[in-house]
């Protein structure tokens, strides 16, 4: 069971779209439920396009 928790629990529909999103943009084929089959590369290519785009939106937002 994950310990990670949403700050805010409406904000995981959000969430599983952005990850979705992630995984189309670095060629992974990711799908709803469990991902437990996917290489740790594949994972780490997953979170780090999420947070490329989170630091870019924020540079964005800043500027």
């Amino acid at each position: 069971m994950s310990k990670n928790k949403l700050t805010v629990p409406e904000a995981k529909q959000a969430m599983d779209k952005f990850k979705m999103e992630a995984a189309n943009e670095v060629g992974v084929d990711l799908k709803q439920g469990y991902n437990g089959d996917l290489t740790s590369k594949q994972a780490g290519s997953i979170g780090g396009q999420m947070v490329k785009k989170m630091v870019e939106d924020y540079e964005n937002r800043v500027k």
